[in-house]
């Protein structure tokens, strides 16, 4: 794994799950002082500076980091476990949005529908070639075609970040085509 990808996910666990793995403190919104996370990653042994840091928020594929406009601050822009309120405002979804899974979690997904389990909310993706990256990872991917329009229609909420991942609370399974695995 590269240098960058490692540090990448480090960033990951520490500004969606763990700010006290450095000893840094997340605000409501999920931000912390750019200098402070600088220097806690670096006493971490990181070895975190500033202008890697700008270098890993821009060139990061995912585009999972931001920076206040005045770039004082930063955040993960969605998938926290710890209590954040990313102050997103609820938008209308397009009609079709895709999950990612792995053949594995059919059962239970046609039983439960997606759950957001450890984090804040469902991750849905516009595409399905993403939504296959992410199924990847963990097995062999399926794509899941959530019925968006339709779920908002019933009154669910859904939430549009910065880097284009929907957010919404649940997906029940009325609302997800699953494509037959075989």
């Amino acid at each position: 794994m590269s240098d960058a990808k490692h540090f990448g996910k480090f960033l990951c666990y520490v500004l969606r799950h763990r700010p006290d793995e450095v000893d840094i403190e997340l605000d409501a919104q999920g931000w912390t002082d750019t200098e402070a996370l600088i220097a806690a990653c670096t006493a971490a042994g990181q070895g975190l500076t500033s202008s890697r840091l700008d270098e890993l928020v821009s060139e990061d594929d995912k585009q999972r980091f931001e920076f206040s406009d005045d770039r004082s601050r930063i955040r993960a822009r969605q998938g926290h476990s710890v209590p954040i309120d990313l102050g997103l405002e609820a938008v209308t979804p397009p009609t079709v949005l895709y999950q990612g899974t792995a053949a594995r979690f059919l059962e239970s997904i046609r039983k439960e529908g997606l759950l957001k389990q450890s984090r804040h909310h469902v991750h849905l993706s516009a595409d399905s070639q993403t939504a296959r990256d992410v199924g990847g990872r963990h097995g062999k991917p399926v794509v899941l075609e959530v019925r968006a329009a339709a779920m908002n229609d019933r009154g669910y909420l859904f939430y549009e970040t910065g880097n284009g991942v929907w957010l919404t609370d649940h997906v029940p399974p009325e609302f997800i085509h699953v494509p037959d695995a075989s």
